[in-house]
């Protein structure tokens, strides 16, 4: 059995503090080493104690947590957890945090919330455990599709990311030209976190990027990421595809999840589709990868090396849902190649 996962906690609040050392500790495979009131006593007992994962507040006195993460990952390359307020500003400032290489975010409770940090442990030993290499791999040549020439064609794009999403999702997206195919995602992502994600996408990429609405017509150049919280995102209406959002329970402890999205577009689109399975813990959108290419859609998943968590492809993998395992930075130039009007005889 392995050992368990040391952890640090780093919170300006001493109740918060002891609110999440207290989730941790209930986990037998979870083990609090230390806490840490700002960054400047962070950093001390991050050389003393060694842990294997630290959890990290956004706003504290001294030194706000974005700038104490930018010194870790510069300095001392280790796992981040960042713990946010569900705010607007705390949601821009994790999704910053991601970028510059934090392993994932949880939420800090509303009071009286029945489960606080529900799963904050699970998060903690996935990060113990990953063998993730902070530093980036090095780029695997490409060749490029010419985003001049670029012409649509009749297929919709529908790809499911978890843990380490924000920067691959990134990195697919800002590949894709400002016509690109009809896109839906679902990504794990606490609530009132994938508006701000939506709008920080929107900024970095070419096409336009929103949260999915009800209803909402896919359309070329469009990208429509599923909304955090109460409702999963499917498409429907074979005649004018669009966004569903709907009220069902948790699917694989997620909501939205990548297997309701997955199955939706099997159903709807069948070999007019390409699915694509990115970084993620668990087995999110596995089976419904596998529905797709059963259905005759194409479907890629994110190789092991370039992945944050290597769980959703490999699952999706093993079970055989992905026709190709690719390095991140080739997978959106291949979505295009697949997507291209060139690529269905439709010229």
């Amino acid at each position: 059995m392995s050992a368990p996962a040391r952890v640090l906690v780093v919170d300006d609040s001493p109740t918060m503090r002891g609110l999440i050392s207290a989730v941790l500790s209930s986990d037998p495979d979870v083990n609090v080493i230390g806490q840490a009131g700002d960054a400047l006593e962070a950093r001390e007992a991050i050389k003393k104690l060694n842990p294997d994962v630290v959890t990290l507040d956004i706003e504290m006195p001294n030194m706000n947590g974005l700038e104490f993460l930018e010194k870790i990952m510069r300095l001392r390359p280790m796992p981040v957890i960042m713990v946010s307020t569900m705010t607007h500003r705390g949601a821009e400032a994790t999704l910053a945090a991601l970028e510059i290489g934090a392993f994932d975010c949880v939420g800090k409770p509303a009071p009286g919330e029945p489960r606080p940090f529900g799963d904050l442990a699970e998060k903690v030993k996935a990060a113990a455990r990953t063998q993730r290499q902070f530093v980036q791999p090095p780029a695997v040549p490409v060749p490029p599709v010419s985003v001049a020439d670029f012409r649509v064609g009749r297929k919709i794009v529908a790809i499911g990311s978890s843990t380490g999403g924000v920067e691959a999702l990134i990195a697919v997206l800002q590949k894709f030209p400002a016509n690109c195919p009809p896109t839906v995602i679902t990504q794990h992502m606490p609530p009132t976190f994938t508006k701000s994600f939506a709008d920080r996408l929107n900024r970095l990429c070419a096409p336009v990027v929103e949260e999915a609405r009800d209803g909402a017509r896919l359309e070329i150049g469009k990208i429509y990421l599923a909304p955090g919280g109460e409702r999963h995102l499917q498409v429907a209406n074979a005649s004018a595809p669009s966004c569903r959002l709907v009220e069902r329970d948790p699917v694989n402890g997620h909501r939205p999840s990548v297997d309701v999205l997955f199955d939706s577009v099997a159903e709807l689109a069948g070999r007019n589709a390409v699915g694509v399975i990115l970084t993620g813990m668990g087995r999110d959108g596995a089976a419904g990868l596998l529905k797709m290419r059963h259905a005759g859609a194409r479907t890629l998943g994110q190789n092991e090396k370039t992945c944050v968590v290597y769980g959703m492809p490999r699952v999706a993998h093993e079970l055989g849902a992905v026709e190709q395992q690719l390095p991140l930075n080739a997978i959106g130039e291949e979505i295009l190649k697949m997507t291209a009007a060139r690529k269905e005889g439709t010229e």
